[in-house]
């Protein structure tokens, strides 16, 4: 089998093989070599001297038919564990027990003999619920996470087996096909055997589908016509904020959990030491000690003590931190949009007077701050789906088969869009238009659903960008923000331009000392980091040095020399 993975793209990168097709970056729009799906038959039919063998290798060929037409039901049950984030959201289905869990047992499962079940995963602490579920001997069939740190773990622990990318390719080609064309193949590889599958993700250099709403109603009775684009404007205007009554405390506030807190990217220097990027870039993993986090910290400190940011944010969760913006009483929430967006339903029903606005994106260096426009661009794919070492080789085929089936662009459409009539309505110009705050009996899951068909795509298509927001953004709502997202898209495509969009380097290899003390490390982030931004500012500084220290004692030392080994050995991605 030809191999695709970024470890051996960039191994022969190293020797100039360019011929191969390799890619430089993570983000390299450039397509991986394709496998060779018909290795055997090839190398058969060449030779000359066995023309018996060659002919019997192309009838079996010939036979074989790949894809959905060749399926046939299992002859005895077999049961497919799928995972499914359970976000704690309210007012959405039980995530494995609903109209669409159905939908895919009545429509998919009993076709082939197959018992789909779908598992809960807790958003905010994945690790712990695979963890859970391998010591229970109970892994799902698949195992699904968007970030390579997770993933390559899961190696490191023995939960995912090794498979034949020719294999997947004869049973799910649709899938196969489309990794091809976007170039996704070369992620495919860890440690130089085969892994994952790669999901698509549409308009990655942009984070467009993540958007920040502010009372743009308070921001105008305090002299402010739009977001400010520097720190001092913004503290200006949230003091004012503040001073005038509107907020006790315009921020809010939350505690800081679960995976990529503290994103340091607006904080970095620019352009970029690719060592540096490569030692401290991850953004699962905080970099304490590195400059950009301190920078962040500080700032986090100054709006603690400005009375900015609520005193007991660290006993607040993000669902409570949600209901005090809908409540009236923070001045932003960020949050995905979608036909239907619960935050702002609940805050024009609580606030009938209130105003709101798209915080657009600006391409604007903020030098008194010290601050960039610059932001984490996706990854280049979507969901990095694996499979159970536990799992049988039947179990695992119909893994592949789900995944080729939701691949079919009318099954997909259906799991994305509903039921016509009910979860939406077609267009004049042709296109779905979701029903907003659809409580019927096909009611989807948490945002349309997404947590399910991500195993294929990681948003909704359907025409244009505009097309696509018009089709994601409510419409019902006493205001309208389909214009200022299409902005703040644009904007962002600009700042990506200028070189402001940051794809985390990966590695080819497993950096084995994230396995091993990440969770430690996480939790004594947490600790750290409230201690720093609750604290005096004269003690900043040396309390700061004390717990970088500590950190890097408590592993993150190790964590830093793995990966720049792995970056010296040319077994990582490069800036682009």
């Amino acid at each position: 089998m030809k191999k695709n993975a970024l470890q051996k793209v960039l191994a022969l990168a190293m020797v100039g093989a360019m011929a191969m097709g390799t890619l430089a970056g993570c983000g390299s729009t450039q397509e991986a070599a394709p496998a060779d799906t018909s290795a055997a038959t090839t190398t058969e039919s060449a030779t000359s001297t066995d023309t018996t063998a060659a002919e019997t290798t192309a009838e079996a060929a010939a036979d074989e038919v790949a894809g959905m037409e060749g399926w046939e039901p299992f002859a005895e049950t077999v049961t497919l564990k799928v995972p499914v984030y359970d976000r704690g959201a309210e007012g959405v289905p039980d995530v494995s027990n609903n109209y669409w869990t159905k939908w895919i047992q009545e429509n998919f499962g009993d076709k082939y003999n197959i018992n789909v079940e779908y598992v809960g995963i807790t958003r905010s602490d994945v690790l712990t619920d695979y963890a859970l579920l391998a010591a229970a001997d109970d892994l799902p069939t698949i195992l699904m996470e968007y970030d390579f740190p997770k993933q390559a773990k899961w190696v490191t622990d023995g939960y995912l087996t090794t498979f034949d990318m020719n294999e997947f390719a004869k049973v799910a080609p649709t899938y196969y096909a489309r990794m091809e064309e976007l170039g996704l193949l070369k992620y495919s590889e860890l440690n130089g055997e085969t892994y994952f599958c790669l999901a698509e993700r549409p308009y990655s250099d942009t984070n467009y589908t993540f958007v920040t709403f502010y009372r743009t109603d308070w921001a105008e009775q305090v002299g402010y016509d739009s977001y400010p684009a520097t720190w001092a404007d913004q503290k200006d205007m949230l003091l004012k904020i503040k001073e005038a009554g509107l907020s006790e405390y315009p921020l809010g506030g939350s505690m800081v959990s679960g995976a990529g807190v503290d994103q340091n990217y607006a904080y970095r220097e620019f352009p970029f030491d690719e060592e540096d990027w490569a030692v401290y870039g991850d953004y699962n993993v905080v970099a304490l000690g590195n400059p950009a986090n301190k920078k962040l910290i500080q700032r986090e400190n100054e709006k603690y003590n400005l009375g900015l940011i609520d005193p007991e944010y660290y006993t607040i969760d993000a669902e409570t931190a949600k209901s005090n913006f809908v409540n009236g009483k923070s001045f932003q929430w960020s949050g995905y949009i979608s036909g239907s967006m619960d935050f702002l339903t609940g805050f024009y029903e609580n606030n009938p007077d209130g105003k709101l606005a798209v915080a657009v994106s600006q391409n604007v260096v903020d030098k008194d701050g010290g601050t960039t426009p610059a932001f984490r661009a996706n990854n280049p794919f979507g969901m990095m789906v694996s499979f159970s070492s536990s799992a049988t080789e039947d179990e695992i085929k119909a893994a592949w088969m789900y995944m080729e089936w939701l691949s079919q662009e009318e099954n997909l459409f259906t799991f994305q869009w509903g039921i016509e009539g009910e979860n939406y309505t077609m267009g004049e110009n042709g296109l779905p238009v979701a029903t907003a705050d659809y409580d019927g009996e096909y009611k989807q899951g948490f945002n349309n659903s997404k947590d399910y068909w991500c195993i294929v795509v990681e948003a909704r298509n359907a025409g244009t960008i505009e097309d696509i927001i018009h089709a994601n953004t409510p419409h019902d709502l006493p205001q309208e923000f389909e214009e200022d997202i299409v902005k703040n898209y644009y904007a962002q495509v600009e700042i990506a331009e200028a070189g402001y969009a940051v794809h985390d380097c990966m590695f080819a290899v497993d950096i084995e000392a994230v396995g091993e003390y990440s969770a430690t490390l996480a939790e004594k982030y947490t600790v750290y980091r409230d201690n720093l931004t609750m604290c005096d500012p004269a003690e900043f500084d040396a309390l700061y040095d004390q717990y970088a220290q500590e950190y890097a004692d408590a592993g993150y030392a190790e964590i830093a020399e793995e990966r720049l080994e792995a970056y010296q050995n040319g077994m990582t991605s490069k800036l682009q």
